[in-house]
């Protein structure tokens, strides 16, 4: 069932989260330059299953919402997510909003002269984002990659609410995301499949690479502090919670997931109204 507005949603975003507080993330590793070089450079590339991710993504976005006139891409790092759709949605118009400068100065590199992408600075820590969300005023397709999972259960509720309020009727919101294992086991698991993946990649280019050093960085990286991971079922009950429709994870490698859902059409809407009235 939806959530309700005022008391009840207040409510419902306050339950079972303790006493977290949203914090703004000024201080954050994601600011400085050198996390940045390292994670476009000698990270991202090794993230298991892209080419099928963006596959799954351009699937439900094709069937979901096949012309879309605006696009967020929200936490947007160098833009790859939203440039994708942009590139597979000719007429669309993006808009990229990260808190990082060195990322928005990748993305702003990434997006070039294209005339239908604006690139912002924006920080979701707090709904002040939204601010600079709104001349579009709503959005066809929201998408998020690896950037919500670094906020407080708490703030990721009161996000996924901000971005169903941003949806136009119809509308599709996908987050392809750093999930929580359901056991150490599965973290473990995870952890030693993606150390894998990053010495495989960095071996490409550098013939000297050690795995063992591979696996000590990454153990110690300096932003690991700043993952708040939650489950995906627990992300997808919330989103159920507050309204969305057909939500699913629609693609999971242990502890890498895409999940979303979509807002219901005027025309489900209307179809609900007479249902009801039948019964």
């Amino acid at each position: 069932m939806p959530c309700k507005l005022g008391l009840d949603k207040a409510r419902w975003l306050s339950e079972s989260v303790g006493c977290e507080k949203m914090t703004v993330e000024s201080n954050s590793e994601w600011q400085t330059k050198e996390l940045t070089q390292t994670f476009l450079e000698g990270v991202r590339g090794a993230i298991p299953g892209a080419d099928l991710q963006l596959a799954v993504i351009d699937k439900i976005t094709d069937l979901w919402c096949d012309s879309p006139k605006h696009i967020l891409d929200l936490g947007c790092g160098d833009g790859i997510l939203g440039l994708f759709l942009l590139n597979r949605f000719p007429s669309a118009y993006g808009l990229f909003v990260d808190f990082s400068d060195p990322m928005l100065d990748a993305a702003r590199r990434n997006v070039g002269t294209l005339t239908r992408a604006t690139v912002v600075r924006g920080d979701f820590a707090s709904p002040q984002w939204i601010d600079v969300a709104n001349p579009p005023g709503s959005f066809d397709i929201v998408i998020s990659g690896f950037a919500i999972h670094h906020q407080p259960d708490e703030r990721k509720r009161e996000l996924y609410y901000e971005i169903f309020e941003k949806l136009t009727p119809g509308g599709v919101f996908l987050n392809l995301e750093h999930v929580a294992s359901v056991t150490p086991a599965g973290e473990e698991l995870f952890d030693d499949f993606f150390i894998d993946h990053l010495h495989n990649f960095n071996s490409k280019f550098d013939t000297t690479a050690n795995r063992e050093t591979i696996a000590d960085e990454y153990y110690r990286r300096p932003d690991k502090k700043e993952n708040i991971l939650s489950r995906v079922e627990d992300q997808c009950q919330w989103l159920r919670h507050i309204g969305y429709t057909d939500v699913d994870c629609f693609f999971k490698v242990f502890e890498l997931a895409l999940f979303g859902g979509r807002k219901a059409s005027n025309k489900d809407n209307s179809a609900d109204a007479k249902s009801r009235a039948a019964d």
